[in-house]
């Protein structure tokens, strides 16, 4: 594209579920994993989507968080306080 702006190159992220207290409503379970690519993957808990989403973003499009070790690797919990679910993020390259 001559003159302009080149897009970031996309990944896509593995979301895998690796630690669960109490129960999850939607019976997500340590080892549950998804392949994130352009839509919600199906059987994944609309709540926990969207408190991942933007976290999936950075990953998607190269960015990284100063706070992890691994640029690819991140960690988020779902915003149920009770019944916590943390998913690792992780960045796949091609």
């Amino acid at each position: 594209m001559e003159g302009g702006t080149k897009m970031a190159e996309r990944y896509d992220v593995a979301v895998r579920v690796i630690s669960q207290d109490g129960t999850c409503v939607q019976e997500h379970k340590v080892g549950d994993e998804w392949i994130i690519r352009k839509q919600t993957p199906e059987g994944m808990c609309l709540s926990a989507f969207n408190a991942l989403y933007p976290f999936m973003r950075v990953l998607m499009f190269g960015g990284a968080f100063p706070w992890d070790a691994d640029p690819d690797v991140t960690t988020v919990a779902c915003p149920d306080a009770k019944n916590p679910v943390v998913f690792e993020l992780r960045r796949i390259r091609k």
